[in-house]
């Protein structure tokens, strides 16, 4: 689910019911009636709104008979994933086909729109079938339900295994194009350094067959410290370069557990407050303390955060404002966002700046090879996370990954 439902909204979902969804359901009554669900939370938001669905109901239970069943989401989190709710309250109905999935804040005048067409459903079945036909076809939906169940099961897992594959497949045409990637840049970046060493030695050849001057004395130690100069570039760039590589081909040692991600960016925000002292940048630190945990390894997620707070000192001017921020994004995810207000990444090279080779031209000036963010996106992919960059040219930039939440992905 990557997209919150906001309040207002209305969201109907008409799928058929297999026997499988049936069964993870209350069990099937004797008798053909309307089933419904109500999917609920116990956030204070909203109660006021899940209170008056339930008083609803209830008014219409006493005028007609149905099945309602009020489940709580954080006990059923797996129904959620299956009716893919994304608000609460959330009503849905089961039985008669087809299921239908109200979410929001306009369920009552949904519900009393279709509830007069359902009950005419529920009064057709019942008419066309018998007390001993609808048995018959219970106890065979049972049967079906516990066919289908094993089947669903070994599909999903067969579905995983090669997921897993093509994912450990696409890792490794990444390695290979990143290796051909890194003898490009080496050939590229080297010839500058490799050019003004030679001269230097060239020179020094020439003025070793002339006589002796105080001139040439001097001239003598500027081509030595030029030469030495060009090689220690060159040492540079291949130690940064194989440092980085090694850590882009290296398979990571992931350690997750639940981790709270408020004390931890409240850590990081301390340790590196001084830097953006130095350029007089604002750092505002929005986490709530309410953010639940989430499932990850610490110091990896630290590397990422750290990485996107470097680059936005980097490339923030002067008294700018760096923004880091959690959000509560769905039932599964939390959202960490770093937003700058720098100089912004023209939208043809946003995708391209995860890339372990990409540095804008804009950015030539700056050290290193732009391999920061590559390692990041590794990371985040390797929590079955997301990363990705919102910026206008001007404007800033917002760096955003999200994370399971613990809880979710424990189970």
């Amino acid at each position: 689910m990557d997209h919150l439902l906001s309040w207002g909204e209305f969201v109907l979902f008409e799928l058929p019911v297999s026997a499988e969804d049936q069964s993870q359901l209350s069990p099937v009554t004797a008798d053909i009636q309307l089933r419904l669900l109500l999917f609920t939370d116990e956030r204070l938001a909203h109660r006021s709104e899940i209170k008056r669905v339930q008083d609803y109901l209830e008014r219409l239970r006493q005028e007609t008979d149905f099945s309602l069943e009020i489940i709580n989401i954080k006990d059923q989190p797996q129904l959620v994933e299956l009716y893919r709710l994304v608000a609460t309250p959330s009503l849905v109905k089961v039985f008669p086909e087809p299921l239908q999935v109200f979410a929001g804040s306009n369920i009552l005048p949904d519900l009393e729109r279709w509830w007069g067409q359902w009950l005419d459903t529920v009064a057709t079945l019942r008419k066309q079938l018998g007390d001993r036909q609808l048995a018959e076809v219970e106890r065979c939906d049972r049967r079906l339900a516990a066919s289908q169940t094993e089947h669903s099961k070994e599909v999903m897992r067969l579905s995983d295994e090669i997921f897993q594959l093509q994912r450990e497949k696409e890792a490794l045409l990444k390695q290979i194009e990143f290796k051909d990637q890194i003898l490009a840049m080496l050939a590229h970046d080297l010839r500058s350094p490799l050019t003004g060493t030679s001269i230097a030695i060239e020179t020094l050849e020439i003025l070793s067959k002339r006589p002796e001057t105080e001139k040439t004395v001097g001239l003598r130690g500027q081509l030595y410290q030029q030469a030495k100069n060009q090689l220690q570039i060159m040492n540079r760039m291949i130690t940064e370069l194989l440092q980085e590589s090694r850590q882009l081909l290296t398979k990571l040692d992931v350690k997750p557990q639940p981790m709270a991600l408020s004390p931890l960016c409240q850590q990081i925000t301390e340790q590196i407050q001084e830097r953006f002292q130095r350029k007089s940048i604002q750092l505002v630190l929005d986490i709530p303390r309410d953010l639940p945990e989430v499932y990850g390894d610490r110091e990896l997620i630290r590397q990422v955060i750290v990485n996107l707070l470097d680059n936005a000192i980097k490339y923030s001017p002067e008294g700018g404002l760096v923004r880091l921020v959690g959000l509560h994004r769905t039932l599964q995810q939390v959202q960490v966002s770093v937003i700058d207000t720098g100089h912004g990444i023209p939208e043809e090279e946003q995708e391209k700046i995860f890339e372990g080779h990409f540095r804008l031209k804009r950015d030539a000036t700056q050290e290193g090879y732009g391999l920061g963010l590559a390692v990041c996106r590794q990371i985040i992919q390797a929590h079955q996370g997301r990363i990705w960059v919102d910026s206008t040219p001007g404007q800033g930039s917002e760096f955003h990954f999200t994370l399971p939440v613990s809880g979710d992905r424990q189970a």
